[in-house]
């Protein structure tokens, strides 16, 4: 049975791929659950033209990643001004939600927390950091993170 996957099936391949499948897998599983539907000339123009704004839309993605790199490379040094206690510990911690909503507020650039890779879990100490950015599957950044105490 020829079938389009409009999801992800593991093992199997990607929105969008043409399969060959037993008959019995695509009519009791595949069909059902909506992950595929069966191969037909119209099917397989609808596929090619959802293909063809995938590739736009990856490739827009891709760009808006580059121009989000060059914004922190300017940025240069991110800092944070933080509560702290005797011996410039903090009060609490610096997280990675912590960096992605400074530089939202200093780049306007949205990061996810997910995104920001910090040298450890939580930093708790007055000092410079090195910070890695994930922007795109292919483009990442590195900054640097001043945590300074609050006047």
């Amino acid at each position: 049975m020829k079938l389009i996957l409009t999801a992800d099936v593991e093992h199997l391949g990607a929105p969008g791929d043409t399969v060959e499948v037993k008959d019995g897998y695509g009519r009791n599983y595949l069909l059902p659950r909506g992950l595929a539907i069966r191969a037909t000339r119209g099917a397989e123009k609808q596929v090619e033209e959802l293909r063809k704004a995938r590739e736009t839309r990856a490739a827009r993605d891709l760009e808006a990643a580059k121009e989000g790199q060059k914004k922190l490379e300017e940025l240069g040094t991110l800092t944070l001004a933080v509560r702290t206690g005797a011996g410039g510990k903090l009060f609490g911690s610096v997280s990675a939600a912590d960096v992605a909503d400074a530089l939202k507020d200093a780049t306007g650039l949205a990061v996810d927390r997910r995104n920001v890779e910090l040298p450890s879990a939580h930093l708790k100490a007055v000092g410079k950091y090195s910070v890695a950015v994930q922007l795109h599957s292919q483009v990442s950044a590195k900054l640097n993170l001043q945590i300074q105490p609050a006047s």
